[in-house]
């Protein structure tokens, strides 16, 4: 990964944007496609959109979400402490003890996440699941007053935001679900735009509210109105304690991005991308999913009159939680297979089975 790469991909990940409250990411998206994107516009939704050669024969679609699960502020009783909802899907107990920051209009307010300590929970209590009512963050505020001065009902929290390089060239951070993937597409737009010319109009979609609904990819899609698309998302990596390989799928870190196939995958795009892993030397791991997937790709596929629709995943470690853990070998295979594949689309193509 080439070192402006890198830190691209390390200031998307230490930068919030918990669903509904992306802009802080956006605007990194926006300056970062300057170099390569002929257009760059911001709709309504928040979503970042970025084109090459419009006027190209077959319209691609490239699409990685830039939100990430976060916390909204809910209350904050008379001594200052503060209780939220969550965004997103969360397991509580990856809360618990953990370093939050709160942002707000004047910047991140720092906090811990608490909760009562194991020698003063009741038997009953140790033997239940708490919940997120049971849990507050602690800003170290004096009272209500104390606290109300510098965070706001409705403010956004997230874990404290910090990319950590482990051995083999794994990294861990919040939120590579899916930074990696927006970094994906946004390094794979890059990379086919700086081939040469496009043989089809190409564009990138950063989209906003995964998270809670796959809203930005609904409205993005129907902006662009693509013939296909792919989403990059993360998926869950089986090579870890515990999993059962038989029901998730045998996925590795390390061994290339996966290719999904499935009924929310279109065959023809699903065969390109494999031939372009192929050609051009890039290992691909295959994995299966029976019905829609809860990803962009859903969204994707059934915009406007149907998008001939793929899915390419990066693997990842621990998802939701503080230390999600991913291949930076993987994320850069990932965009070289889909700039090949986006390479590869000349002229008309008929998309209807056969």
């Amino acid at each position: 990964m080439e070192q402006a790469a890198h830190d691209f991909l390390v200031r998307l990940l230490e930068t919030p944007s918990a669903s509904g409250y992306e802009e802080p990411v956006q605007k990194l998206v926006r300056d970062y496609l300057k170099g390569s994107a002929e257009t760059i516009e911001t709709d309504s939704h928040g979503n970042v959109i970025g084109t090459a050669n419009p006027t190209g024969a077959t319209r691609m679609l490239l699409a990685g979400h830039c939100d990430q699960i976060g916390l909204i502020v809910q209350h904050i009783d008379a001594d200052g402490y503060i209780s939220v909802q969550p965004i997103g899907g969360w397991d509580p107990m990856q809360l618990i003890g953990t370093r939050v920051v709160i942002w707000t209009a004047s910047g991140g307010i720092p906090g811990v996440m608490s909760r009562k300590p194991i020698h003063l929970l009741s038997e009953e209590e140790r033997k239940t699941v708490p919940k997120m009512k049971d849990l507050w963050i602690d800003i170290g505020a004096n009272d209500k007053a104390d606290a109300e001065s510098v965070v706001r009902i409705g403010d956004s929290a997230t874990f404290e935001l910090k990319y950590q390089p482990l051995r083999n060239g794994l990294a861990a951070s919040v939120a590579m679900d899916d930074k990696i993937g927006l970094w994906v597409v946004i390094e794979a737009f890059r990379r086919a735009v700086a081939s040469g010319p496009l043989p089809c109009a190409l564009s990138v979609a950063s989209t906003v509210q995964e998270e809670i609904g796959l809203r930005g990819a609904k409205t993005s899609c129907h902006r662009v109105d693509p013939h296909v698309a792919i989403a990059v998302d993360v998926t869950h990596a089986t090579d870890c304690p515990t999993i059962d390989k038989k029901t998730e799928g045998d996925i590795a870190l390390g061994k290339g991005p996966v290719v999904y196939r499935g009924p929310n995958m279109h065959p023809q795009v699903v065969e390109r991308l494999l031939k372009a892993g192929t050609q051009h030397s890039i290992p691909v791991q295959v994995s299966a999913f029976g019905r829609a997937t809860p990803t962009d790709a859903n969204a994707l596929q059934v915009n406007r009159d149907g998008v001939a629709t793929g899915l390419v995943s990066v693997p990842n470690r621990y998802m939701h939680s503080a230390v999600e853990t991913v291949s930076l070998a993987d994320a850069d295979q990932t965009a070289d297979l889909l700039a090949a594949f986006c390479r590869g689309l000349e002229g008309e193509i008929d998309w209807a089975p056969r």
